[in-house]
């Protein structure tokens, strides 16, 4: 039983219970590649880019070209939550609390989602046959703060630098950023600028794709100091392996004296695919 549910024990009748603000479930899984798993370890191969050979004379021997492979592993993470209702609980709650726990259990399992998918896009990356190589996101992928907040110029330079490695077009692309983030590019155009009603419609929510992204706003990007670690990314540059799907289950506990246990878990891991397909935008949010 939670320790704090003797909060909602009610002095006048009430109709439910208020669910605090929060983020409910996962922002970024539909943004990524999700892939099935088994086992503990999962590796994903890759083909990298292969160059033609001319031909420069009649009947010359067949050219053998050796085309490069490549390979990430991810690891699965479980993750589990249960809390106990009491059926005296729900005597003095007047209500059945049953249904925004298992809201609460759902939104912290997405949450968690999150948490790896953010961890992997520029933490380490696990490679080679074996995925014993530890692979980091390189300087040449990561953009400085620069003593700024989010700026249209990194905007710009994050979509350079997709294009410049070939990052085929049609695949998606999206940037993960906070609340500051937005509220500074806001504050970076001027009414003159061509690109201010643009940023004004994404600020109030009217669109949510701009310079090519489709901005996800996330409370939970890493922050050191006043640096916020924000990224661009290609969908398919970020991989969710999906061992288990969120599971839930509520059921009465006999040894619990019948009380209703709301149970959720899930298996999941995430990796970063291809270094080119990630941007490290960092951005100083005391600028």
């Amino acid at each position: 039983m939670s320790l704090q549910v003797t909060t909602a024990f009610v002095q006048q009748y009430s109709a439910n219970v208020q669910m605090l603000s929060q983020q409910m479930g996962s922002r970024l899984r539909d943004a990524v590649r999700v892939e099935n798993m088994v086992g503990n370890n999962a590796f994903f191969d890759q083909v990298g880019k292969a160059t033609a050979q001319k031909r420069t004379t009649r009947h010359a021997d067949t050219p053998q070209i050796d085309t490069p492979h490549a390979r990430r592993r991810v690891s699965l993470v479980d993750y589990e939550y249960a809390d106990l209702i009491d059926d005296q609980d729900k005597v003095r709650m007047l209500i059945d609390p049953t249904s925004a726990y298992a809201q609460a259990a759902a939104a912290a399992m997405g949450r968690a989602m999150d948490d790896e998918i953010i961890a992997s896009a520029l933490g380490t990356a696990f490679t080679g046959q074996t995925g014993s190589t530890s692979t980091a996101l390189p300087a040449g992928q990561q953009i400085a703060n620069g003593g700024a907040d989010m700026t249209l110029d990194k905007l710009r330079e994050a979509k350079k630098k997709l294009d410049l490695a070939d990052v085929d077009p049609s695949i998606p692309r999206y940037i993960a950023v906070g609340p500051d983030q937005i509220e500074a590019l806001l504050g970076s155009t001027t009414v003159t600028s061509s690109d201010f009603n643009t940023v004004k419609a994404l600020v109030q929510g009217e669109i949510d794709t701009f310079m090519g992204f489709r901005f996800i706003v996330s409370n939970r990007l890493s922050k050191t100091g006043n640096i916020r670690s924000c990224f661009a990314w290609a969908e398919d540059g970020l991989a969710l392996a999906v061992g288990k799907d969120i599971m839930a289950r509520i059921d009465e506990r006999s040894d619990k004296g019948y009380a209703t246990q709301v149970y959720y878990c899930m298996s999941i891991g995430a990796t970063r695919m291809e270094e080119e397909k990630v941007v490290q935008i960092d951005c100083d949010e005391a600028a």
